[in-house]
C-alpha cells in the first residue's frame, strides 16, 4: 500500500525546458511560463501555485494544489529568505486535507517563526509499535486529524534563538479496520485523542535560504510536556534534537547531513510516538512504518545544483539509517533500518536559488516517491 504519485507538472517543465515548444498565446501558455519562470526582482516576494495528481491504494486518485510564497522582511535582500508552503488535496474516496508549513524570519532576524499546520481526513496505516513489526497487512485507522505546532523564537545572539513552543494534536471520528490475516492490539489513542503540549526550543540557525542550503548549520533542541492540566487526554513528555549541516564541495555541488533524535516517556498515544519515514528523513519508508517512544536517525545527501551542462536541471543521491526502541538503553544494531535513493531537481526560482525536487527512496519495503519545493533538509 505504498503511496505513489505522478505529477504532470514535472512533464510540463521537462517538455517546456527541453524542446522550447512554441505554444499559441493563451491562458495555458501563460500558466506554464509563470510556473517555470522567475521574473521577480531580488527582494520582491514570489508566489507559485500548481496542480498535483496522485494515486495510492488507500485513497484512489488524489487531486491537489500546491503553492509557495517566498519573501524577505522589508524586501531587504540582506534578510533571510522566508517561506510559507501550502498543499491541499481531495481524493475520489472523499478524503481531503490542508497542509501549511512556515519558516518566517523578521527584519534582521529579530524574530523567527517555525512551524506546521495540518488538517486532514485521511487513512493512517498502522504496522504496530516497536522495531520488529511485520511489514505486511497493516491496519487502517481512518480519522480526522488536526495538528498545529509552532515555535515563536527571539534572537538572543547572532544566529541563536530561544522561545516557547506549542503543539496541539487531535484525532477524532476514528475507525480501526483490522486486516484479514491477523489482529492488532488497538494502540493508545486509536479511539480518538487530543493532546496539548507546551515547552520551549533553543535553535542555532545561520542558514540564509532554508529551502536550499548551500552552506550553513541548523541545530535545535526542544522540550514539550503534555498534561491533563492543559487539556490533554494523556500525560507524557518529549525531547527532540535536530542537527543539520551543509557544506559546499564546489560552486555547484553540496554535501549535507542530518542527525535526528526523538525521545518520549509517559503514556504516549500511537500517533505521537517517534515515527520513522516520510518525505524528510528515511525517504522510501511510509511515515510511521516503524514507531516507538525513541528514535535515532541520520542521513547524508550529495546535491548537484545544477548539473555542469544545464542551467535548470540537477540531481541528488542520498542515504539514511534509523532505529526505534521502547527505551534509551534498548537501541540495538540489528534493528537499524537503511534507506537510500536519488532525485531530480528543477530550478524553479533562479533568482532565489530554489528547486523543485522529485525524490525516489528505496527500502526493503519498496520505493517511495516525493515531490516538494525545496530540499528535504
Amino acid at each position: 500500500m505504498k503511496k505513489i504519485k505522478a505529477w504532470w507538472l514535472v512533464s510540463v517543465i521537462i517538455i517546456a525546458a527541453s524542446y522550447r515548444v512554441q505554444a499559441q498565446e493563451g491562458w495555458f501558455k501563460k500558466f506554464v511560463q509563470k510556473t517555470i519562470s522567475d521574473t521577480t526582482a531580488p527582494g520582491e516576494s514570489s508566489f507559485r501555485i500548481y496542480p498535483t495528481l496522485g494515486y495510492s491504494p488507500e485513497t484512489s486518485f488524489e487531486f491537489g494544489l500546491s503553492s509557495l510564497l517566498i519573501f524577505q522582511a522589508k524586501k531587504d535582500t540582506l534578510n533571510r529568505l522566508s517561506e510559507i508552503q501550502a498543499f491541499t488535496f481531495l481524493t475520489l474516496e472523499a478524503q481531503y486535507g490542508i497542509w501549511l508549513d512556515n519558516a518566517i524570519y523578521g527584519d534582521k532576524d529579530k524574530w523567527f517563526f517555525l512551524g506546521r499546520t495540518r488538517f486532514q481526513r485521511f487513512p493512517l496505516l498502522y504496522y504496530g509499535i516497536g522495531p520488529e513489526t511485520v511489514g505486511e497487512d497493516p491496519a487502517l485507522i481512518d480519522a480526522n486529524y488536526i495538528l498545529f505546532k509552532q515555535r515563536v523564537l527571539r534572537k538572543i545572539r547572532p544566529n541563536l534563538f530561544v522561545g516557547p513552543e506549542i503543539d496541539y494534536q487531535q484525532l477524532y471520528n476514528t475507525s480501526f479496520e483490522q486486516p484479514d490475516n491477523h489482529t492488532y492490539d488497538k494502540p493508545l489513542g486509536s479511539d480518538g485523542t487530543r493532546n496539548i503540549g507546551l515547552g520551549g526550543a533553543l535553535v542555532y540557525d545561520n542558514r540564509h535560504n532554508v529551502l536550499n542550503v548551500r552552506k550553513g548549520f541548523f541545530g535545535e533542541i526542544s522540550f514539550l510536556k503534555y498534561s491533563s492540566g492543559l487539556g490533554s487526554n494523556y500525560n507524557f513528555q518529549g525531547v527532540n534534537v535536530d542537527v543539520r549541516s551543509s557544506h559546499p564541495v564546489s560552486a555547484r555541488n553540496v554535501l549535507a547531513w542530518q542527525v535526528l533524535g526523538n525521545f518520549y516517556s509517559g503514556n504516549v498515544p500511537f500517533n505521537q510516538l517517534a515515527l520513522m519515514g516520510g518525505e524528510m528523513i528515511m525517504r522510501g519508508y511510509y511515515y510511521g512504518r516503524y514507531r516507538d517512544k525513541n528514535m535515532l536517525a541520520g542521513q547524508v545527501e550529495h546535491r548537484w545544483l545544477p548539473f555542469g551542462f544545464s542551467k535548470r536541471f540537477g540531481a541528488v543521491a542520498f542515504a539514511g539509517t534509523a532505529v526505534v526502541a521502547p527505551k534509551l538503553n534498548a537501541f540495538t544494531f540489528k534493528h537499524v533500518r537503511p534507506s537510500g535513493g536519488v532525485g531530480l531537481r528543477y530550478l524553479l526560482f533562479p533568482k532565489k536559488d530554489i528547486y523543485l525536487r522529485l525524490d525516489v527512496g528505496f527500502t526493503k519495503d519498496g520505493p517511495g516517491f516525493y515531490l516538494f519545493t525545496g530540499e528535504a533538509f
